[in-house]
């Protein structure tokens, strides 16, 4: 029987003498507070007897230090890592580790590190028994793992890592040359039955920094259920900070078509190889044999991406698949990389998105006052030519009053003009019209107008196409499908220019 057994047996021993409840009440104060004390005392001495809060790996060359880590070996049941220290300690930051052999590729060098600080700071929840005769019942015989950890001083620590105790929060433990088997935290001995997949970090291209991230000029993605290229480009006049129509978006669709893009839409496409988060590891130092079986060899997509900064990066994509979690994934690798990762097509929406998922419905883009000229020709024989000029070139722009209208070579009302043109530019795309044969016969409605900003000239051109929908050809090309009922009013609201009539700003 230990010491700190006996002790608390002979403070029960002495209670009972003193007579039950009576006889405590009357110790005097001073007395009754040692025996508090005493209580406390005994109460933490029993805790460290039993084996809670030992430090289990300890460098006794260290001295008062805890000792610094040099390199730590686990082996479980998957694999061997090797882990080395990367940067040694300074003042103002901890020593890093890294895993031997794997430098060329990006690992979470906070998880890596856990497998040399989690064991100098690993603790005893409890001794479970102090001369084990029998470690297969702890599943120390064919441990989880075994660890070896190697301090700079030369000293060795090696320990084996059984079952989960049944509280499930502990784990068995055994420290080489030692019977005594311990419990401790399952959180703090978790990492090293972790493979070598789960310490590449799951980020595949760092995100910059805010103050140098680099304008991206181009991406382009080709895939194999497509026919044609979608190439967005920057849209440089972002730049000078003046507002030229279309929407905020900082890039533009110049493939397959040309088209205005929605922020909220188009930003996953054409930001978000940057910060893209890999859901686990394929395979890592991959071989042509690697590349050929996760279909990345003749890749089902591919995404090109040219930034300002000279930087280029193509990222393969091969063709979508269902995961055992029935979540959509894909692999994923960087050309001429060496590692292969499992994607969440939500996260790499490139191999499924199609033109009309990014682009803006807006048919007409150009900003009312940026508008030099504009015709409108009805099949009917209805013609209108505005001509708009400012009163002062010199002057910022911003309202009707600021401009002189012209209509058929007479002076015209520039508000209404704007109203009217207000409710040209409401025209919305309903879906694209690519590769569609232009009908037959002269379009309901032509419109025509020169934009002095991008000094570009612009032909609609609206045909009939069924009973509910109309076609529209951009500059001889079919383009937009829209609501025939808003050729309807189009035509409805030609005939008001004249009539002063308020114009229908309201279509089925």
């Amino acid at each position: 029987m230990n010491k700190t057994a006996r002790s608390i047996i002979g403070l029960g021993a002495a209670v009972i003498v003193l007579g039950g409840g009576l006889a405590a009440l009357m110790l005097t104060e001073p007395k009754d507070k040692e025996n508090k004390e005493n209580s406390v005392s005994s109460s933490e001495e029993s805790s460290v007897a039993e084996g809670a809060g030992i430090f289990l790996i300890q460098d006794e060359k260290a001295g008062e230090s805890e000792g610094l880590v040099k390199e730590v070996t686990v082996k479980n049941n998957e694999e061997t890592l090797h882990v080395v220290m990367d940067k040694a300690p300074t003042d103002e930051s901890a020593a890093t580790y890294t895993i031997d052999g794997y430098s060329d590729i990006s690992l979470n060098t906070s998880l890596v590190s856990t497998l040399a600080n989690n064991a100098v700071h690993m603790t005893s929840g409890s001794v479970v028994d102090e001369n084990c005769e029998n470690p297969a019942k702890f599943g120390l015989e064919n441990p989880q793992a075994e660890v070896e950890v190697k301090f700079q001083t030369g000293t060795v620590k090696k320990f084996k890592v059984g079952d989960k105790a049944p509280a499930n929060s502990e784990t068995y433990v055994m420290i080489d040359g030692e019977n005594t088997v311990y419990t401790v935290a399952t959180s703090y001995i978790s990492n090293y039955g972790k493979v070598l997949a789960d310490f590449v970090d799951t980020v595949i291209l760092e995100e910059p920094p805010e103050e140098s991230y680099p304008k991206i000029n181009s991406l382009k993605i080709e895939r194999e259920d497509i026919d044609y290229d979608i190439v967005l480009e920057y849209d440089k006049s972002s730049d000078d900070g003046k507002y030229s129509g279309g929407t905020s978006a900082t890039h533009v669709m110049v493939e397959p078509t040309d088209a205005y893009l929605t922020v909220e839409r188009s930003e996953d496409i054409t930001n978000g190889m940057f910060g893209l988060q890999a859901e686990g590891i394929y395979s890592i130092h991959c071989k042509e044999s690697d590349i050929a079986e996760a279909g990345l060899k003749d890749p089902f997509c591919t995404v090109t991406m040219d930034c300002d900064d000279g930087s280029k990066y193509v990222l393969l994509m091969s063709e979508p698949f269902t995961d055992d979690n029935n979540k959509k994934c894909c692999y994923v690798m960087f050309e001429n990389s060496n590692i292969i990762y499992i994607v969440d097509t939500e996260n790499a929406k490139w191999c499924t998105v199609l033109p009309i998922d990014i682009t803006s419905r807006i048919m007409i883009g150009s900003y009312v006052w940026n508008i030099t000229d504009l015709t409108v020709n009805c099949s009917d024989g209805t013609s209108e030519k505005f001509v708009i000029e400012p009163k002062d070139e010199n002057a910022e722009n911003t309202k009707a009053t600021d401009f002189n209208v012209t209509k058929n070579d007479t002076a015209f009302d520039s508000e209404r003009y704007r109203q009217f043109y207000g409710f040209l530019i409401n025209a919305a795309a309903e879906e694209f019209a690519l590769g569609e044969d232009i009908p037959d016969g002269e379009p309901v409605v032509t419109v025509e107008y020169s934009d002095s900003y991008t000094k570009k000239k612009t032909k609609l051109e609206f045909y009939e196409y069924s009973n509910l929908t109309a076609l529209i050809a951009v500059n001889g090309e079919s383009k937009y499908f829209c609501a025939k009922s808003y050729v309807d009013t189009l035509l409805e609201n030609i005939k008001r220019i004249e009539t002063g009539e308020d114009y229908i700003t309201t279509w089925k």
